[in-house]
């Protein structure tokens, strides 16, 4: 008996299963629920941050207790000048630049003096021809002397023969009008020896005048100091008293070191809070660890009245070599000389950092992990808006939680609230 072969299947016999595909759909809801219920139930029982603000250890410095007022200002040299030359000319030599440092009577510059000089040599020349006419005049004049000694001794023969009657009256008469004609002589020499001297005189005069002028193009440092700014170069026209396109005025800007203070604005309404000689302590913006003593010089007697402020001039105790000109500064006015001591910097909190804990003073540094770590402080003095800390673990520069409130402890991590 033949096997039978299964039957094809046919299109009657394929169908949908719409049952399950029904179930399948019907569970996604259920597992997105869990999903959704599991994520609130970890953000309710995760730690929550508490958030905090934030300051910043400081430095500060014990003259801050002494400080009465406050003002600002700016490095100046009381000696400062811009060198020029009386005279016009071509800048044919320059000596300085910026920095250099120089002497009173240094040579910084000099002018083209071709005119000047060819001047000074004809006065020179005028001179030694004066001189000539004067060596001339006076042989002249002991010439005229030695004949008028001559005629005075004949004179004096001829009236004695006179007397004895072996001269005669017209004879007598020749000889008086010879002795009187070698006096005249004798006068006009005289008097041609004081025209040549006056004339060396005034040769001499004139040289004097152009030596000066050539001293002019030569410009020469008037004091001791440094020079701060080069205003021409060797090639420009140098003419003092114009204003014309292409030439300049000065040729440097120079100024005495020795002589800086700082000129402070105080308020007008503080201004009776300053004393001349009143101690200060200036601290320069661009030596902000660099803190210098001083005094008050002066105090300006007349306010600005746009500004309503009143110029004080500060004079350093002891001046540092890194002071320079138009630095900018801050001045305290103290109520006490500061000491060495007090400007030395000590590290410093804002009030609102301190905590009490078990009856102590902490504070609580935030870690890099912002995790709390509880560091035991000794409050000290209070520095303008700051209180000294005894030095320990804090550093400079470290974070530390303002206004910490009761719950915060060692371990805790928090977050910093923004600004």
């Amino acid at each position: 008996m033949d096997k039978q072969t299964p039957a094809a299947p046919t299109l009657s016999s394929l169908h949908i299963d719409r049952q399950a595909a029904t179930r399948g759909r019907r569970r996604w809801p259920w597992v997105a629920g869990a999903l959704v219920i599991a994520g609130v139930g970890f953000a309710l029982l995760a730690p929550r941050q508490a958030e905090v603000q934030a300051g910043t250890v400081q430095s500060a410095y014990p003259t801050q207790q002494y400080s009465q007022l406050a003002a600002s200002g700016y490095v100046v040299a009381q000696r400062r000048a811009a060198v020029s030359s009386k005279a016009t000319g071509r800048l044919v030599e320059l000596n300085v630049r910026e920095g250099s440092v120089v002497k009173k009577g240094d040579l910084l510059a000099r002018l083209d003096a071709a005119d000047v000089s060819a001047n000074l040599g004809v006065s020179v020349a005028a001179v030694r021809q004066s001189e000539a006419a004067a060596r001339q005049a006076e042989s002249n004049l002991k010439l005229a002397q030695s004949q008028q000694a001559n005629a005075d001794d004949e004179l004096k023969r001829a009236l004695a023969l006179a007397a004895q009657g072996f001269l005669s009256p017209q004879a007598v008469d020749t000889v008086q009008t010879r002795a009187r004609s070698a006096a005249a002589s004798t006068a006009a020499a005289q008097a041609a020896l004081a025209t040549a001297q006056a004339g060396i005189a005034q040769a001499r005069a004139q040289v004097t005048v152009q030596q000066v002028n050539k001293d002019s193009t030569e410009i020469r440092a008037p004091f001791d100091g440094v020079v701060l700014v080069k205003n021409a170069n060797v090639g420009d026209l140098i003419t003092p008293f114009s204003n014309a396109a292409g030439t300049s005025g000065a040729v440097v800007t120079m100024a005495d070191m020795g002589t800086l203070e700082v000129e402070a604005d105080v308020s007008e309404s503080n201004v009776g809070r300053v004393l001349v000689d009143q101690p200060v302590e200036i601290v320069l913006d661009a030596l902000p660890d660099l803190r210098l003593r001083g005094n008050v010089a002066r105090i300006v007697p007349t306010v600005d009245r746009a500004k309503a402020t009143v110029m004080t001039k500060i004079r350093f105790d002891q001046l540092d070599p890194r002071i320079l000109p138009e630095m900018s500064a801050k001045v305290s006015f103290l109520s006490r000389p500061a000491t060495d001591a007090d400007q030395k910097p000590v590290l410093a909190v804002s009030p609102k950092a301190l905590a009490d804990r078990d009856g102590k003073k902490v504070v609580f540094r935030i870690g890099a992990d912002n995790k709390l770590e509880m560091l035991p402080v000794t409050p000290g003095r209070s520095l303008g808006d700051a209180i000294e800390v005894a030095p320990g673990a804090l550093q400079r520069g470290d974070r530390i939680v303002l206004n910490p409130a009761d719950k915060l402890a060692a371990g805790s991590s928090v977050s910093v609230a923004s600004k």
